[in-house]
């Protein structure tokens, strides 16, 4: 089940066992439960390689029921990246594709990793072949609303703006693409108070890893391949920001391991989805981080103080 950069990180962080009972969730079907929950969202973020091999994530949108079960084994999305998203290209082809569906207002998530095919003249068909729910911790609660109609429109650079870096800094939350050495892609979500990205140049990001369900898919893949990508959506204006680059984890305390991640490509994404979102209410497991280039000993209240991590959506 575990490839070999997942196994190292399980041993690593003595969740061996732990992430042998959490991964006898993953299926390849995708049951009723997760089919009613696909079908009540509004967006699905999904994370692919560009041709030259670099990682992105993006967010795909539309009402409820543009994604919807087809079958046991497949997903269709009635969307495709806009243009200029570094996706638009790849995913009008074959792709290996990860994805994770949030449902904010109720804090719960699942994903579903799979081979992607172009479905009609503006869609996606999705084979399933891992489906698993996830927990909801560090999920900030926001409904959607409706934006009036614009037109999309992208911006590329090599590093963030001023601007961007602000954006980053007051993030609550960020998708995060990662690939295993199979070619097999993962999406995975990561909430946190402000702050928990830690902007440390134009090219240079940092952030705390939280305990989550102890599979470590994502920190496995970047065991063995550090190219990443993060999505960034712009919660008041429908817009996005994403990144591609490489990230290396520090292991320097494996009881709370960090990220740092160096920025290669950036695309800025404006009216990348037809609305925004409420204020967030942020989760009980949020705290305001202690900074990560001084670091002191944690306030008790720091989220990766809490092993346990139950899933609320049940899909097998």
């Amino acid at each position: 089940m575990w490839h070999a950069g997942e196994r190292a990180v399980q041993r690593r962080t003595g969740q061996q066992e732990r992430a042998d009972h959490t991964g006898r969730s993953i299926g390849r079907t995708v049951p009723p439960v997760a089919a009613r929950f696909l079908t009540e969202r509004r967006t699905i973020v999904v994370a692919a390689a560009d041709p030259a091999g670099r990682l992105w994530a993006t967010q795909l949108a539309g009402p409820p029921g543009f994604v919807r079960a087809d079958g046991d084994h497949a997903v269709l999305v009635a969307a495709r990246p806009v243009p200029g998203d570094p996706l638009a290209e790849v995913l009008a082809g074959p792709a290996e594709v990860g994805t994770i569906a949030l449902d904010a207002a109720g804090r719960r998530r699942m994903r579903l990793n799979g081979r992607s095919v172009p479905h009609g003249p503006d869609g996606l068909r999705i084979t399933a072949e891992q489906v698993y729910a996830n927990c909801p911790k560090y999920i900030q609660r926001r409904s959607p609303r409706e934006l009036p109609a614009a037109a999309p429109a992208a911006v590329a650079g090599d590093r963030l703006a001023l601007a961007q870096q602000l954006a980053v800094a007051s993030a609550d939350t960020f998708f995060l693409a990662t690939a295993g050495p199979d070619g097999r892609v993962d999406a995975s979500h990561r909430g946190g108070f402000p702050g928990f990205v830690e902007v440390l140049g134009p090219d240079r990001l940092r952030w705390a890893e939280y305990t989550g369900n102890s599979m470590f898919m994502s920190l496995g893949n970047l065991e063995l391949d550090p190219a990443a990508g993060l999505l960034l959506p712009d919660w008041d204006t429908g817009g996005a920001l994403l990144l591609t680059g490489r990230a290396e984890v520090d292991w320097s305390d494996p009881a709370a391991p960090a990220v740092d991640y160096t920025v290669h490509r950036t695309v800025e994404l404006a009216h990348a989805t037809p609305f925004a979102w409420t204020p967030p209410e942020f989760s009980p497991r949020a705290a305001p981080p202690a900074p990560l280039t001084n670091p002191g000993p944690p306030p008790p209240s720091r989220p990766n103080t809490s092993p346990t991590c139950h899933i609320l959506l049940p899909i097998r």
